[in-house]
């Protein structure tokens, strides 16, 4: 048993350095000699879960608990794959049984918390993480975690005092947490004149020589070119982005290539699909699909529309790319004659998942934006199966939207893309590519916002974008900033609530210099 701790100790040590790879193969010569192990179980199935092969992993926890029903580390981790892959009411089912069998399970209130997070519940998810962090000082286990996740909660439902005073907190505890100084860095502007933010840019310049790992490198980089940029130290800026961008291309292994088969694959499926075959057998609720490039206004729109009474806004969910890939892709490419099954079934299957999903949320208006941006993807099956939504294209001039993306970090693997400015370039191409054709199939249901001429003629854009959405006028459109309560978990989460502005207009000509890899490449 000694030699099996050491292994363990070895394969432990390569989870926590992220040699998942390690992991697997060595829980797999492990379990030969020490066979239907729950830990070694559990351990395969959190690097399969770390890799997001979480279907995978899910047969790994069950395993564990096939053999051990009371081990709570991977209930809780089954949880959470559950709730990844979508299956969000099984999901909170095991969360609540964890905390009803051992009311101290810590973690399960964390995890659980996020999955209300997510279902737009954030009253619910602050109550859980309060009790997490009163049960962490009772345990006298260090609650910053606990006080992270508590603090974009609130920063979410844009509660800024409570996230300043979370985060005093914290640097109490940990002055040199890097995820801290990352969302004090995302509400400040930073400026020469306010001695606060000159002191913080000090201290996160003081960070980057501790011995940080490469992921807290990687966010303490992001948040000091925040700083500069704010600054308009363009250079430093642009030094420390791209250091970012570096330390994730050596984490992260770029997805551009599969993104762009899946896109030429849609235009090649697509050109001979009909689209007058639309599946109504759905639900009489109507959903505008917000949709464009990462950083091209969506969450703006959004928070625009949702500020109208009779809308709900669910913001940025994974539940159309998760549904399609499981229906219709299969490494890379479309299943066309499961398509055309689907056009014509008695059940609109893909309507009746989507909608279930949503119904967690309790939702009681019966119009719903989702912004998830790479949406533009499916319009061809959002015309197909959601034929009663509404469709709206965010556009920002290219290099604006490239250099966007190129200064901020993005939680999501489907956007490993956006680390490399070659590959950020061709991602706007194929979106350019993509949403030409699909505008060519249906010229009559895509509303084109640009975000140059929102901010330049607000009123009179806000107004043509709630005429295409059939609603009814309503003044808190335009004072959306004021009167939206929508969350906001997203990169924009700052600016979205301020007023409309066009200080972000042209902003790429400062870097053009930097970027000419990126900015040469673009086509437009």
């Amino acid at each position: 048993m000694n030699e099996f701790n050491e292994k363990i100790k070895i394969l432990q040590n390569a989870y926590t350095t992220g040699n998942y790879a390690k992991v697997i193969d060595g829980c797999h010569r492990l379990d030969k000699k020490y066979p239907n192990n729950p830990f070694l179980f559990n351990l395969n199935g959190l690097a399969l879960q770390a890799l997001s092969n979480h279907k995978a992993a899910i047969k790994f926890f069950k395993a564990a608990l096939d053999i051990d029903n009371s081990n709570f580390s991977a209930k809780n981790n089954l949880a959470n794959s559950l709730k990844s892959i979508g299956e969000l009411k099984l999901s909170e089912e095991i969360y609540r049984e964890i905390i009803k069998r051992d009311p101290n399970y810590i973690f399960a209130y964390n995890n659980y918390a996020n999955l209300k997070m997510n279902l737009n519940h954030y009253e619910e998810a602050i109550n859980l993480l309060n009790t997490a962090i009163l049960i962490a000082k009772r345990k006298k286990i260090n609650p910053v975690n606990f006080m992270l996740s508590l603090a974009n909660a609130h920063q979410s439902m844009n509660n800024k005092k409570e996230v300043l005073n979370l985060l005093n907190e914290i640097f109490k505890i940990e002055p040199k947490n890097i995820n801290a100084h990352k969302i004090f860095s995302s509400l400040t502007k930073y400026n020469k004149d306010n001695k606060e933010s000159v002191e913080h840019v000090l201290k996160m310049e003081n960070l980057i020589n501790e011995n940080l790992n490469d992921h807290e490198k990687l966010m303490a980089f992001f948040s000091l070119g925040k700083a500069f940029d704010d600054l308009k130290d363009t250079k430093k800026a642009f030094d420390c982005f791209s250091k970012a961008n570096q330390i994730h291309c050596k984490l992260k292994k770029s997805n551009i290539s599969s993104t762009e088969k899946i896109i030429k694959n849609l235009i090649k499926v697509f050109e001979n699909v009909d689209f007058e075959k639309i599946n109504k057998n759905g639900s009489d609720k109507k959903i505008i699909f917000i949709c464009g490039m990462p950083r091209s206004g969506t969450t703006l729109v959004e928070q625009i529309i949702a500020a109208h009474n009779k809308v709900y806004g669910a913001g940025e969910k994974p539940y159309l790319y998760n549904l399609i890939y499981d229906e219709f892709i299969f490494e890379n490419s479309l299943n066309k004659q499961k398509i055309i099954e689907h056009q014509s079934s008695s059940l609109n299957l893909i309507n009746k998942k989507y909608f279930d999903l949503l119904s967690l949320f309790n939702i009681k208006e019966n119009i719903i934006t989702d912004k998830t941006p790479q949406n533009f993807m499916w319009l061809g099956f959002i015309k197909i199966f959601f034929p009663n939504s509404k469709i709206i294209n965010c556009q920002r001039m290219a290099p604006d939207i490239c250099l966007s993306i190129y200064k901020n970090y993005f939680s999501s693997p489907i956007m490993n893309w956006a680390y490399d400015q070659k590959d950020i370039a061709s991602y706007y191409n194929n979106y350019n590519e993509l949403m030409k054709f699909w505008k060519s199939k249906l010229t009559e249901n895509i509303y084109t916002i640009q975000y140059e001429r929102l901010v330049k003629n607000k009123k009179e854009e806000i107004r043509k974008l709630i005429k295409f959405c059939d609603l009814e006028w309503d003044e808190s459109c335009l004072d959306h900033y004021k009167t939206n309560k929508t969350p906001i978990q997203t990169a924009s989460i700052s600016q979205a609530r301020e007023n409309v502005y066009s200080s972000s207009v042209d902003s790429s000509l400062d870097y053009k210099e930097y970027l000419k890899d990126m900015f040469k490449n673009i086509i437009n």
